[in-house]
């Protein structure tokens, strides 16, 4: 083997060296110089990403265990500014007068979560694709119960954990199977090997299940409201926006590279989740009071629409998946920095709290209008835009039932979004909460998603470019 193909390996490279950098300056800088220990991350960070940012011709490492294709340029930079963004929402929290934690644990273990999405977004080989799935999972599960003393964060890092390994133990037997009757691991050679008998088709199951337990839908969704409402909110915006999209993404790669021959049954599959995710999540959001698991439901129902793109099966469902992703992580990004902003200054969380929330704050009351319009997809903002071309990518391939169904989700979506809208400026209260001065990074954070979420959706030049690409994977 030829150890000089590693050195291809920028993405992951670069970012380790990111992680050893940051170890480094954590364990061995003075008190004095980890105050600057933030702004040395992100820029690090920064420098990564830019680096990074240029698609280059496709190669293989290892035989092909490990691929780079120029879709993955741009799903990684989408992931790094969404990490970068929940840097600059998590100063306050890492900073504030009752924290517990050394700063450098909170960036060391998220940025080895990316690393392991990294492989497993590049993986072509299923050895590696567990690697980097568990790479991720593993840290994951540490920053879930990251306030260590909190009841309902350990709690949820404890549900975490176990509804990780069980997820990863029904994956890696899909993969055992796939292995016992093909006798293979690499998905080239998988793409020729499977063509849809019985227990091929219990191996995608089982495989798929896996997945989904990660993608959080329903059925396999139990464990998402109680962990996103336990965890740190920075940490819950990266699971729902960063874990969440780089899962998907797999999901995608791995249906069409491996089961493409299978891809009547796992159609059928992705119908019957795509319905059921989409509607459950949307009834039990307008129940919920708590604006943490209000967010995982409509996180849920947002992977279900996510999956159109999935189940089209094509170049313009791939291109669609990753403007979704995009838009997504920025809208997303956006309702979770306001929470976060509001829960660490006040430790207000229910929905009834957020009573005349514009009276004192207006401009966090703003910049959560906008995101959750344009979560529920109403135009001109970028939400519209990317519901449009998911809803395009299925109709295309004659699914106008599903699309239907999700369009009747919409609007319901709709109401339970505006519901938080009602309570911010029509609602009254007696006592608001009071004005809140938000950090500076902070403040630029939801800037820079505001921005996005206005501007990105009239660019649609972005989403052709990327359906240029046609699969490149």
């Amino acid at each position: 083997m030829n150890y000089i193909s590693f050195l291809q390996l920028h993405d992951e490279l670069s970012l380790l060296a990111v992680i050893v950098i940051l170890l480094v300056y954590d364990i061995f800088a003075s008190e004095k110089a980890l105050r600057f220990f933030q702004p040395v991350a992100i820029l690090l960070f920064s420098v990564h990403t830019l680096l990074n940012c240029l698609p280059r011709e496709a190669f293989e490492v290892a035989g092909g265990m490990y691929k780079y294709v120029p879709m993955l340029m741009y799903v990684k930079t989408i992931l790094n500014i969404g990490t970068i963004i929940i840097f600059l929402q998590a100063h306050h929290w890492l900073n504030g007068e009752d924290s517990i934690v050394r700063r450098g644990e909170f960036y060391f273990l998220t940025l080895s979560t990316l690393l392991g999405m990294y492989f497993m977004m590049s993986a072509g080989h299923f050895l590696l694709f567990f690697i980097g799935i568990e790479t991720a999972a593993i840290p994951m599960a540490t920053l879930v119960a990251f306030n260590k003393y909190n009841h309902k964060s350990a709690e949820a890092g404890a549900k975490y954990i176990l509804s990780s390994v069980f997820a990863s133990g029904i994956s890696l037997f899909g993969m055992s199977m796939i292995y016992g009757v093909t006798g293979t691991l690499y998905f080239d050679d998988l793409a020729v090997l499977l063509t849809g008998g019985p227990l091929q088709l219990m191996a995608l199951v089982f495989f798929a299940v896996g997945l989904f337990f990660k993608i959080s839908l329903v059925p396999f969704h139990l464990w998402t409201p109680d962990v996103y409402e336990g965890a740190p909110t920075s940490i819950t915006s990266y699971l729902s926006v960063i874990s969440k999209g780089s899962a998907v993404f797999v999901l995608f790669t791995i249906l069409i590279k491996v089961f493409g021959n299978m891809i009547d049954q796992w159609q059928a599959i992705l119908y019957g989740i795509i319905v059921v995710s989409i509607t459950l999540a949307n009834v039990f959001a307008i129940r919920q009071q708590n604006l943490k698991r209000f967010l995982a439901y409509s996180s849920i129902s947002q992977a279900g629409y996510i999956l159109l793109g999935v189940i089209s099966g094509t170049a313009i469902g791939m291109s669609s998946l990753v403007y979704y992703i995009l838009v997504y992580m920025f809208s997303n990004l956006a309702v979770f920095g306001v929470v976060a902003v509001i829960e660490n200054r006040t430790g207000k969380i229910n929905m009834k709290d957020y009573n005349g929330l514009y009276q004192n704050n207006p401009k966090l009351s703003v910049v959560m209008m906008l995101a959750l319009f344009s979560l529920a997809g109403i135009p001109p903002f970028a939400g519209f835009f990317s519901k449009f071309f998911i809803f395009s990518a299925a109709i295309e391939q004659g699914f106008y039932v599903l699309v239907f169904i999700a369009l009747l989700n919409t609007i319901i979506s709709l109401y339970y979004y505006l519901l938080v809208v009602k309570a911010m400026f029509i609602n009254k209260s007696d006592q608001p909460i009071e004005t809140i001065t938000s950090d500076i990074p902070v403040k630029l954070s939801l800037v820079i998603c505001t921005f996005a979420i206005v501007v990105v959706g009239l660019f649609s030049v972005i989403y052709e470019k990327i359906a240029m690409l046609g699969f490149g994977i």
